[in-house]
This record gives structure tokens, C-alpha cells and sequence, in this order.
């Protein structure tokens, strides 16, 4: 398994923390090649991104977090084909990471060493309480771990978790990616329905979290739909894999 990871860094007005965020993931050992996908900032997120050592790639417009970890190893397995001129190589593991981390992003390393040593084909961090207030009452979360244990038997403890390390292998199991906020939840089915194995490991991360004001419930809402739809597409997809 090769040594070298590429973090690929979703951002959308993450102007106050990118910077933090892909210093301290440049820092980790092993990662050589940050990309920060800007989904249609409206702030300066893109420049700051890039001023702090990341290769930027911009959408126009915000088209979602699945589509800017799709645009992020795009643009990973882009780099490794005119860096390997022709010569076939490992690719790189990916380290998905959130761009509001800001320094708590150095503790990421835990999730790397599993998959560099080919324990596992995918981690996901778990997190400690965070410190500031807010989220909802865990429907979302519920709902999430009921659906991956009943098309898995795998019961996630942080099933909405977004910081995952993972071979390419493990990310093409999930591909295409679910829509939107179900994206998490999605890939952990599809990676698990290849046979492929799954490590959740706690790690020291803090990130900003959705209030319970309208914002926050609206935030939730669409999780909510998303993680809904994520778990019907793939209900569906073992009702017509069943032998009739």
C-alpha cells in the first residue's frame, strides 16, 4: 500500500477556518497533495485555500457535498496519471476531511494508519463531545444507523461522520455517491456490500455544529431527506439483486 495520501477538503463559505484546516492536514505524515473542492463560496475561501498550500478547484455554483468530494478524487486521480507518465502506480488513498476542523485536523493521522497498513479498506473517525452547543435530537443519526445495520449488519456509532480515510478500491465500491448529505451513510453500505472492511476509530476533532435555531432545523431536514433517499436506493437495489 503506497505511503501517500491525498486529503480532499469540501468547502463552501469556510472562510474563517480553511486556512487552519489544510495547514494542519498538510501536516499529517503521508499527505503529500491537499485539494480543496470550493462549492460555490461566496467568500474568499478559494484564495485563502490556495494561500495556504492547497490545489483549488472551483464549482460556480454550490452543487453539493457529494459532488465536491467526486470533483476532489477527480482531480487526485488527474494529478497521479501525469505524475506517473505512464507508469502505473498505487494510487493514493484519500483522507476526506471537513473543511471547519481548523487545527483539531491534525489529530487525523489515526485514521490514515489503518488503511497504510491494509488492516482496513475504509476508517471513519468517531468524535468526542464538541465544544460548542447545539445539533438536533439524533433522528437523523437513528435513522442512519438503523438503515446501515439492517442492509449490512455493521452498527455504526457516528453513521453521519464525514472524516473517513479510504483506499481507492473502497471509494470506487461507492461510486457514484449519494446525493447531498446522504453521501456518508451511502458509501458506508456500498463499501461494506463489496465485502470490503470498515474500522470506526475515535479521534480528537472539533468542528462547527448546526444550531437548533430555524437554520440548524432546516439543516436537518435535508439531511434527513437525503439519508432517506441514500437508504431507499440501495433497499431497492438488493430487492432486484434477489433471485426471483
Amino acid at each position: 500500500m503506497s505511503a501517500r495520501i491525498a486529503a480532499v477538503v469540501p468547502a463552501k463559505d469556510e472562510a474563517r477556518r480553511i486556512e487552519a484546516t489544510v495547514r494542519a492536514v498538510h501536516g499529517l505524515p503521508g499527505v503529500d497533495l491537499v485539494v480543496v473542492v470550493d462549492d460555490g463560496s461566496r467568500d474568499a475561501t478559494a484564495d485563502l485555500a490556495r494561500a495556504a498550500g492547497a490545489e483549488v478547484v472551483r464549482h460556480a455554483r454550490n452543487r453539493g457535498k457529494a459532488a465536491a468530494l467526486a470533483t476532489g478524487a477527480d482531480y487526485v486521480a488527474r494529478h497521479e496519471a501525469v505524475e506517473q507518465a505512464g507508469i502505473p502506480e498505487e494510487p493514493r488513498p484519500l483522507l476526506f476531511v471537513d473543511a471547519d476542523l481548523e487545527e483539531s485536523a491534525a489529530h487525523l493521522d489515526v485514521l490514515v494508519t489503518p488503511v497504510i497498513e491494509g488492516r482496513v479498506d475504509m476508517t471513519v473517525a468517531t468524535l468526542p463531545p464538541q465544544r460548542m452547543p447545539g445539533g438536533g435530537r439524533g433522528l437523523v443519526v437513528r435513522l442512519a444507523r438503523q438503515g446501515i445495520e439492517d442492509l449490512t449488519g455493521f452498527r455504526a456509532v457516528q453513521p453521519l461522520s464525514g472524516m473517513r480515510c479510504l483506499t481507492r478500491a473502497a471509494f470506487e465500491a461507492g461510486t457514484p455517491l449519494s446525493r447531498g448529505w446522504g453521501v456518508e451513510v451511502g458509501l458506508t453500505v456500498d463499501v461494506l456490500l463489496a465485502g470490503l472492511r470498515i474500522e470506526e476509530v475515535p479521534c480528537e476533532l472539533h468542528h462547527r455544529v448546526s444550531g437548533s435555531d430555524w437554520r440548524g432545523q432546516l439543516h436537518r431536514g435535508r439531511q434527513y431527506r437525503d439519508v432517506a433517499l441514500a437508504l431507499a436506493a440501495r433497499r431497492a437495489r438488493r430487492r432486484l439483486r434477489r433471485p426471483r
